[in-house]
């Protein structure tokens, strides 16, 4: 069984982010040639190669890009860590929280705002991806909630908990311009119009479509996205109609200067807290859920 030499790998997380064995060294204050030897040895450790050379620079292996994967969050939380303790923060309470990429930023914004101007001193630390990949981030105790636009899969393997913080009806968005070509009655101006959505996977897209064949209207689907912001961005270049909350419709028509056709107060977008926990007990959770039903899905 190996036995994993932190003081080795520490020099390895320098030398790959400094990108050459002088500036590491100078970084280490040690030689570059004692740096080498450090090197060669964790390799031997490990049993594989983690740098090779093009010309003068040193490049990463598949190994070692895996390495500097796990070093990356080691070693930036023990500076955090570090910081922390020489500020005098330690008391700070850090939140680690997961966004869902398919979560909508202003959305994530309003619900973790009550956090942020809370008068405990908190440490937020945000991280976007699949729900899949956060989800795993939480069963290993790197995160304290994941913020999504669907409950857990049954299938997934990781034992959590969903916890609804609210939900809202879905508005139709477009540019000015597109939104005069297509004038008329909502939903039946969206027929045949150019229509960007969420990806398949997205809850909210098979809603839409079926609200759209109930009113018998076809739009004509030019664009899937799995990030809502660059389908906005699509949008208010004229590409397409596209979905989006009406808890934050405000916003969206005034950042992307863009206007809102029309409704589907039925077709409701819902966003919720997955813990560990059956119960919420972090403060900064509870403090979350409470302002999300009491305040920002009541407008």
């Amino acid at each position: 069984m190996r036995t994993l030499n932190y003081k080795h790998l520490h020099y390895f997380w320098t030398v790959a982010r400094a990108g050459s064995l002088s500036r590491a060294a100078e970084r280490l204050d040690i030689t570059p040639q004692t740096l080498s030897e450090q090197l060669r040895q964790f390799e031997r450790a490990i049993g594989a190669t983690v740098f090779t050379r093009s010309g003068r620079r040193l490049v990463l292996t598949e190994t070692g890009r895996l390495v500097q994967g796990y070093a990356d969050e080691m070693f930036v939380l023990g500076e955090a860590l570090e910081d922390a303790l020489e500020s005098g923060s330690s008391q700070a309470m850090l939140f680690r929280v997961g966004v869902a990429d398919a979560v909508p930023k202003a959305v994530a914004y309003h619900l973790l705002e009550p956090v942020v101007i809370g008068e405990s001193a908190v440490r937020l630390v945000c991280r976007e991806g699949e729900l899949t990949e956060l989800l795993a981030q939480l069963a290993a105790n790197r995160l304290d909630i994941v913020i999504a636009d669907s409950p857990m899969p049954e299938s997934s393997s990781v034992r959590g908990f969903n916890h609804l913080l609210g939900h809202c009806g879905t508005v139709v968005f477009g540019s000015r311009t597109l939104a005069a070509k297509h004038a008329g009655a909502f939903p039946a101006c969206l027929n045949h119009a150019p229509m960007l959505l969420p990806a398949e996977h997205s809850p909210i897209r098979s809603r839409l479509m079926r609200y759209f064949s109930d009113h018998r209207v076809r739009p004509d689907v030019v664009g899937e996205f799995d990030d809502s912001a660059l389908m906005k961005a699509f949008g208010q270049a004229g590409t397409g109609f596209f979905p989006g909350p009406s808890a934050i419709s405000s916003e969206i028509q005034r950042q992307f200067d863009v206007v809102a056709v029309g409704t589907a107060s039925e077709v409701t977008m819902s966003f919720y807290a997955i813990t560990v926990e059956r119960k919420l007990a972090h403060p900064m959770v509870v403090r979350m859920e409470q302002s999300a039903r009491e305040e920002f899905f009541r407008r």
